[in-house]
């Protein structure tokens, strides 16, 4: 188990089994291209269902919004941030 904290605060917890995962991967690459739409399916599978929403609350605006950018950024962090625990 990986964990660690993104920089606005989020503390995480990774399975390294949840990272190799060929379906995660093809998702990511779908976000890549530049449909986020897939961005859910992939907190699921980093997360889980309760972690995910507890990410969204984490971010969620005053007015209830949850910005793709703040979220995306969250992931790249998640990822940077892993790689490094495992180096």
């Amino acid at each position: 188990m990986l964990t660690g904290k993104t920089e606005s605060g989020f503390e995480f917890q990774l399975s390294e089994n949840a990272m190799n995962n060929m379906e995660l991967i093809e998702d990511l690459a779908t976000v890549d291209r530049g449909d986020v739409t897939a961005l859910p399916k992939v907190l699921v599978a980093l997360l889980g269902a309760e972690e995910k929403k507890r990410l969204y609350d984490h971010l969620r605006t005053e007015d209830g919004r949850v910005p793709i950018d703040l979220l995306v950024e969250e992931v790249k962090q998640m990822f940077k941030v892993s790689k490094e625990l495992k180096n």
